[in-house]
């Protein structure tokens, strides 16, 4: 109780200091000096001489280039550090003060109080990422060994070659380009990140080579700072933080210390290397000197000014190292690194978020979160909460992504920012963080659900399949849009290491950390709040758990979960947490355990099973899985301007977005319920799928369907292009008795309809023209080859017998399919055989599992999960009022 008296005592202190607004004070991520705010691209564009005038800023309301006031006052932080007692001003007769009193600011910015409380209340802890493993064969297995596939072809010399040149130490071959170019401002900042990412994928695979090559790089790192001996460890010197101290122009020195900061706390925290701790306590201690020396020299608001930028989780970081060191200094630390300008914002419960920089300012809530978790201070825990669901109800698109050209729009006007620059992919890595400590402390299934949706439709969006090295900065959200073109587009392996490449080799390197969290006692308890599949060593219990889901497809309305427990022997009396996903129905929603039905299941919350586990338990999931329509965060617009805004809808089924393939049609037509207008493609359609190809000048071509017209392109190197989706095509006979049947390398003599797999329900016609009616005219016959060789096919038209689909003599890419008659033509040198001949060809696309066919207004659309594509042109909002 007196803890909480204190607690409550210090909140109120620092809810005073964060509200005690005499004027209002400028709180952006830029300096005075500059003349805007500036995104990362923007600033790259410049130091990589890319043209500046192509980086987005994506606001779309005007709110780009403010200044935004906020009703929090710095001055008020000022006060509590009186000029005399830090050093005096300038000029003054009072003698600066030559020691500096850590305990003592401490005690001023937390209103008095100098004792470190805990929380009230216990949280779930993290399961050890060495005691999970995703199993093999799965999606996210997929996109793990994707990322470990990458991080272990990234050459360590290569990575440090900056940090031995800045140290004065040879540097060997050739530095990386991109954002970790020789030249650019924020070098040594993926650095950072590779070393977390590393830390946690040898953690997840136990990967021998990848400790190997990370552990080299640490002991790289801890020669450079020796080499410099004053702690601090950087790829880019110091006096990049003059120039911040300064108040001038500079990209963000601070972001990227904490990048190492934190990469070699976690080198130290779950891959046990100890160098990496000593390390990062010396480069805490320089900048806590430097720090310091700002406050003496001049106060303490000037501080708060030098936050301006984007300076990362450097107070999460700290707090970190705080719980390892128990040093007072790096607590208080952490403090100065707390926005109060933005924060304060938060505290009052305020959405006057639009204008700020989205991923400037998430990794300052994570920073809270930890503030709360060390502390105790419940306003904190305020804070992080108003946050969350801020962007939940305001801020978010469909995917769980937030930001528009990597800035907060005003709220519920998400309608008028869609466009390429859309959820950069660091605020979900970021928003994932604030979830997951939102549902350790509360157990809310709102928080878990959030996470299942942004981790699906926003983490696994960002890789090109199975491309290693192959990520995306932005998801691009309006109608017709491709990941493959936008700002960044998709990045390169050794020439891009955006911030994205940073979150993302972290985020597919910890798929494992959020499926399972413990609780300890004497009846321990493991709550499995993700469903993905994979196995978890229960050492407290005694017994291993085992996940597996059956393959989720569109014709099978239930999401089927099976927990297996397996031991040596029987573990003891623990109990079993399971997530009822609020997108479940109770209707239908099943829990048996032991061929026991467990009854009634609820969603949207946690279904407790406590007994003696033993082997051979198993818990069987039942959850029916439905498609529904989610509109975008819009205002009530009856009274407002944009009134055609009000109908924009995602389509979900379950947590996954659906995207339709559209090069820019968004209008679908809807009916009074859902099952009206979206029907499953049945798998067995894959089975009619086919490309169509042909041999010209040397290079394989395929007959292709795209806006309207036929022609030939040149058969794509790589899967997931859009050409593979205009080159293949759904062949089915009028023959009803043979649309199940499974086509061979060949279909000959056989009348079929042609229907482009994008344009479900549409079909080629003789006139060469698209139609949804399904006449006499939409017939081909598929007749062997004009060109006698095995294996090739021609196109007939059905109504005109002898008249064929022709391309041409020595064709590029682009040439237009027309139709030739025999009786009209006279073949020289076979060239009429040659090109009304093809081979027909595996298809180049397949119906993705979860597939369905939406209906439109001017065609259909063909739905599939968003994370699913790669360089396909898609819309994921939909125009319902159509």
């Amino acid at each position: 109780m007196a803890r909480g008296v204190a607690a409550a005592a210090a909140a109120l202190g620092v809810v005073a200091v964060l509200l005690t607004a005499a004027a209002a004070k400028v709180c952006t991520n830029t300096f005075p000096s500059s003349d805007s705010v500036a995104t990362h691209a923007e600033r790259a564009a410049a130091q990589l001489r890319l043209p500046a005038g192509l980086a987005a800023r994506g606001h779309g309301h005007g709110h780009g280039h403010e200044q935004h006031l906020t009703p929090t006052d710095e001055s008020a932080w000022m006060e509590l550090m009186p000029r005399r007692s830090l050093g005096g001003g300038g000029g003054g007769s009072t003698p600066p003060r030559e020691a500096f009193d850590w305990l003592m600011l401490y005690r001023k910015l937390r209103g008095g109080a100098a004792a470190v409380d805990g929380p009230a209340d216990p949280f779930l802890s993290e399961a050890s990422l060495h005691d999970v493993r995703l199993q093999p064969g799965t999606v996210y297995w997929q996109a793990q060994q994707t990322n470990l596939e990458y991080l272990l072809l990234l050459d360590a010399d290569r990575l440090v070659w900056s940090f031995r040149t800045q140290a004065g130490l040879t540097a060997t071959g050739t530095p990386y380009g991109g954002w970790e170019g020789p030249n650019v401002e924020l070098r040594g900042h993926f650095v950072g990140h590779y070393l977390s990412a590393t830390a946690k994928m040898w953690a997840s695979t136990h990967n021998d080579t990848l400790r190997a090559k990370m552990s080299s790089v640490v002991d790289v790192l801890n020669d450079c700072q020796k080499k410099m001996g004053t702690g601090y460890l950087s790829a880019f010197p110091s006096e990049f933080f003059d120039r911040a101290e300064a108040l001038t122009t500079v990209w963000a020195p601070y972001y990227t210390i904490h990048k190492i900061m934190q990469g070699l706390l976690d080198q130290y925290t779950v891959a046990g290397n100890s160098k990496a701790l000593e390390m990062v306590v010396g480069m805490a201690n320089y900048f806590s000197d430097r720090v310091k020396n700002v406050i003496q020299k001049y106060s303490i608001e000037r501080h708060w000014a030098s936050l301006n930028e984007e300076t990362g989780g450097m107070n999460d970081v700290l707090y970190q190292l705080y719980t390892i060191t128990d040093d007072l200094k790096h607590l208080t630390l952490a403090h100065l690194f707390d926005k109060p300008c933005f924060l304060g914002l938060l505290a009052v419960q305020a959405d006057s978020i639009s204008g700020f920089h989205s991923n400037t300012h998430i990794p300052v809530v994570v920073g809270a979160q930890m503030r709360y978790e060390v502390t105790g201070d419940a306003l904190y825990k305020q804070i992080a909460t108003s946050f969350m669901d801020m962007i939940n109800s305001s801020h978010s698109y469909a995917t769980g992504g937030t930001s528009a050209g990597e800035f907060w729009a005003d709220p519920k006007r998400l309608a008028a920012t869609l466009s390429t620059e859309n959820a950069e992919s660091c605020t979900t890595y970021n928003m994932l963080k604030v979830s997951r400590n939102l549902f350790r402390w509360t157990k809310e299934i709102a928080y878990a659900d959030y996470y299942e949706r942004a981790l699906i439709n926003g983490v696994l969006s960002i890789q090109r399949g199975t491309d290693p090295g192959v990520m995306i900065y932005m998801l691009p959200q309006a109608p017709g849009r491709s990941k493959a073109i936008s700002y960044h587009g998709w990045g390169t392996k050794y020439d891009s290491f955006w911030c994205c490449y940073g979150t993302g080799i972290e985020s597919f390197s910890k798929l494992g950390d959020s499926i399972y969290f413990e609780e300890k006692g004497d009846t321990p308890a493991l709550s499995i709040i993700q469903y993905i599949p994979s196995t978890f060593n229960w050492k407290t219990a005694g017994v291993t758990v085992t996940q597996q889901l059956e393959p989720l497809s569109s014709s099978d309305m239930n999401f089927r979960v099976s927990l297996s427990v397996s031991g040596k022997t029987n573990g003891q009396s623990a109990t079993l947490n399971v997530r009822i996903p609020t997108w479940t129905s109770a209707s239908g929603a099943k829990a048996i355990l032991n061929d026991k039905d467990l009854g009634s299941v609820t969603p949207g919350s946690l279904l407790s099973v406590t007994k003696q586990w033993n082997s051979n338990d198993h818990l069987s999931l039942q959850f029916p899985i439905a498609l529904r329509t989610e509109a975008i965060k819009v205002h009530n617009y009856a009274s407002d301007d944009q009134p055609e805004y009000a109908s924009l809808q995602a389509i979900l089924f379950g947590p996954f977005v659906l995207a339709g393939l559209s090069s820019g049609d968004w209008d679908a037509k809807t009916g009074s319920d859902v099952s009206d207008w979206i029907t499953a493609v049945p798998s067995s359609h894959n089975s009619q799928l086919m490309t169509f190809t042909q041999e010209s000048s040397g290079r394989t071509f395929v007959l292709s369907s795209s806006n309207g017209s036929l022609t030939m392109q040149e058969r794509p190197a790589v899967d997931g292009t859009d050409t593979a989706v205009h080159a293949t095509f759904r062949v089915h006979p009028q023959d009803a008795a043979m649309l199940h049947g499974t086509y061979g390398a060949t279909l000959k003599d056989t009348s079929v309809q042609i229907e482009p797999f994008d344009m479900p329900g549409t079909v080629i016609t003789n006139n060469l023209t698209l139609s949804a009616q399904k006449s006499a005219g939409s017939f081909f016959n598929i007749v062997p080859g004009l060109d006698g060789k095995p294996n090739s096919v021609s196109l007939e038209l059905g109504t005109k017998p002898g008249c064929f689909l022709v391309s041409g003599a020595d064709y590029s890419a682009g040439a237009k399919i027309q139709v030739s008659c025999k009786s009209s033509v006279q073949s020289i040198g076979g060239i009429l055989e040659q090109a009304a001949s093809f081979a027909q060809a595996a298809p180049l696309r397949q119906y993705h599992p979860v597939s369905f066919v939406a209906k439109g207004v001017k065609r259909n659309f063909l739905l599939e999960p968003f994370y699913s594509l790669r360089d396909e042109f898609y819309t994921v909002y939909f125009n319902l009022a159509a």
